[in-house]
């Protein structure tokens, strides 16, 4: 029922322009407005320090396979001294950094990969959305995470039906730390040394703190504490050890940045 309820809402959005990260969601939904035959299907990727390489690689490997029409754009957030800050409300700038540069290659519609599940957190990017008037095709079919991983299941995709989540590089850096593409550049470093050494689809997260750099991970071992006290001492970085995945543990509020809950 769902999928029908997304087939319908696609078929009413004729140019649409899909925001691509190379998580789940979004390139499931690229998929299904692909796989719908709808006209003028422009599929966007914003290529930032910020994005990993491998979400890049895994956007264009299937444009390439399933003949997407991709376009690429500068996100454009590095130029926004705002977003650079790091405030708690950093998605909002990021987004809309990213929506007004899809604005400027189409006149269509725009979309999101956002599920029912991101209504219940903490989600500022969903109000630079809501300024662009970005659809959520997913949100208006009454879809959740679940049901997203099940639909890139139903389409045999079984190279992102199991990713594991993946926000931006710039998650891992404690609120009120500036960001920077040098940090990001570590943090990515880190995560792809690290990750052979954890289950498949499990969550790892280098995070910047105000302390120094912290690794989340389900558990660990002496190779994973070498290759971490390794790149961090490459860099001159405070390596503070591991400790078990804490979602939204990179961000503070308040006057003394205390953690939230």
């Amino acid at each position: 029922m769902a999928m029908t309820a997304l087939e319908a809402i696609l078929a009413d959005l004729p140019n649409l322009a899909i925001a691509v990260s190379g998580g789940v969601d979004s390139m499931t939904l690229a998929h299904a407005a692909h796989r719908a035959g709808l006209p003028g299907l422009l599929v966007v990727h914003a290529l930032s320090p910020a994005v990993p390489a491998e979400a890049t690689a895994r956007v264009r490997d299937h444009a390439s396979r399933f003949g997407w029409r991709l376009t690429e754009v500068d996100a454009g957030e590095f130029a926004d001294p705002a977003y650079r800050a790091n405030p708690v409300n950093r998605c909002y700038f990021c987004k809309t950094n990213l929506y007004a540069r899809i604005a400027h290659v189409t006149a269509g519609p725009i979309a999101s990969g956002a599920n029912l599940d991101d209504l219940g957190d903490y989600r500022p990017g969903l109000i630079a959305a809501a300024e662009h008037r970005v659809r959520h095709p997913f949100v208006e079919a009454g879809m959740d995470k679940a049901a997203v991983r099940a639909l890139a299941r139903d389409f045999d995709l079984a190279d992102i039906s199991e990713l594991p989540a993946q926000p931006c590089l710039s998650s891992r850096v404690e609120t009120g730390i500036a960001i920077s593409a040098r940090d990001l550049a570590f943090v990515a470093r880190m995560e792809r040394a690290l990750a052979p050494h954890v289950p498949q689809g499990a969550d790892l997260r280098c995070r910047i703190t105000h302390g120094g750099i912290v690794v989340e991970a389900p558990d660990s071992d002496e190779a994973m504490r070498h290759i971490a006290d390794e790149l961090c001492a490459s860099e001159r970085r405070r390596f503070l050890g591991f400790r078990p995945y804490r979602r939204g543990a990179a961000f503070l509020h308040g006057p003394s940045l205390s953690r939230r809950a």
